[in-house]
């Protein structure tokens, strides 16, 4: 299949379940994911731990599900929430999405919360714990 971007190159064999073949053996399939190359993902990995407003985090949330399909959910933990550790942060699963990237994406997020936890205390706010505080 010839395509008209560079496509992420596949990963060592029995080294990450992504499905990459399948994904572009399907002519009907979602390849936009594959357009994140191993150095475009390092650029998206720096610009997430860069982040430095909740609303700069959903614009990136947005922009990585229309550019990639790329869903990413971030809410509070089910258990009380301490540090970022207790929020739940999951990257969907799809086909084409390579697991380091899956789990790159989570720390990334955690780190940028780490340096800038009023975005933490943003999400706590939406969900309405913080009572407006």
């Amino acid at each position: 299949m010839q395509l008209p971007f560079p496509i992420r190159k596949e990963c060592p064999p029995g080294a990450c379940v992504c499905d990459r073949d399948a994904l572009l053996a399907d002519p009907q399939a979602d390849i936009r994911v594959l357009r994140l190359t191993r150095e475009e993902e390092k650029r998206l990995i720096e610009r997430l731990e860069n982040t430095a407003s909740l609303a700069d985090l959903r614009h990136m949330q947005e922009r990585m599900r229309a550019q990639l399909g790329i869903r990413v959910r971030i809410e509070p933990g089910p258990n009380e929430v301490r540090t970022v550790r207790g929020f739940d942060i999951e990257v969907e699963d799809q086909p084409g999405l390579c697991r380091k990237t899956k789990q790159a994406i989570p720390a990334a997020i955690r780190r940028c919360m780490d340096r800038h936890p009023e975005i933490a205390y943003a999400i706590l706010d939406e969900q309405g714990l913080l009572g407006g505080l």
